[in-house]
């Protein structure tokens, strides 16, 4: 049977934004880095749709280098409060200059003056040394908007699977499972 599993995770996501109480949007990214060595980390969903889902970051961190290095990719939502899980899995790949442009300058003030000041992922000596590149930045851009750095981007995982995860009493759990082939997806069930 082929369906469409969009549908479903709009209104997934929809619920999920009426009942979690904090970033409803938070998403666990797993990478590969060249050497094999798998890394999770928290990231924000910034944008969805059949095209893909998408986060944004800085390309020169520990995430951006595995990506760099391995465009294979997992995602997890865990909406504790519905007691739901999402997987997704497939290739990663930059979004284009305007797309990540556009959202860099909806970004907070503090947020895009932060993409300047920090070499994420890098080994920092002390607290006072990145609030000092801080307010050094904050300087630089005084008066004026904030450009997007170089090294700062958006990325869309493009899902060739995707798993919806139902609790059930006494861990007889409901997974639904949409795999796409080519165009078309194809969606089945597995055990708990």
């Amino acid at each position: 049977m082929t369906h469409d599993p969009f549908p479903l995770f709009d209104q997934w996501y929809a619920e999920a934004r009426n009942s979690e109480i904090n970033d409803s949007n938070a998403m666990a990214l797993a990478t590969v880095s060249a050497a094999g060595q798998p890394s999770v980390r928290m990231v924000l969903l910034k944008g969805h749709g059949p095209d893909g889902f998408v986060f944004y970051t800085n390309q020169l961190s520990r995430k951006g280098a595995d990506l760099q290095a391995n465009h294979r990719v997992a995602l997890l939502f865990h909406w504790k409060s519905l007691r739901r899980q999402v997987r997704i899995e497939g290739p990663v790949s930059s979004v284009d200059d305007a797309t990540a442009d556009a959202y860099f300058a909806s970004r907070n003030r503090d947020s895009q003056l932060g993409a300047w000041a920090s070499d994420q992922s890098q080994p920092l000596d002390r607290r006072e040394t990145f609030e000092a590149r801080l307010e050094d930045v904050r300087a630089r851009y005084a008066g004026q908007d904030v450009p997007r750095p170089p090294h700062w981007s958006g990325y869309r995982v493009t899902p060739e699977c995707i798993e919806f995860w139902q609790d059930r009493e006494h861990r007889l759990h409901e997974r639904r499972v949409f795999t796409r082939d080519g165009a078309r997806w194809h969606e089945g069930l597995l055990y708990p």
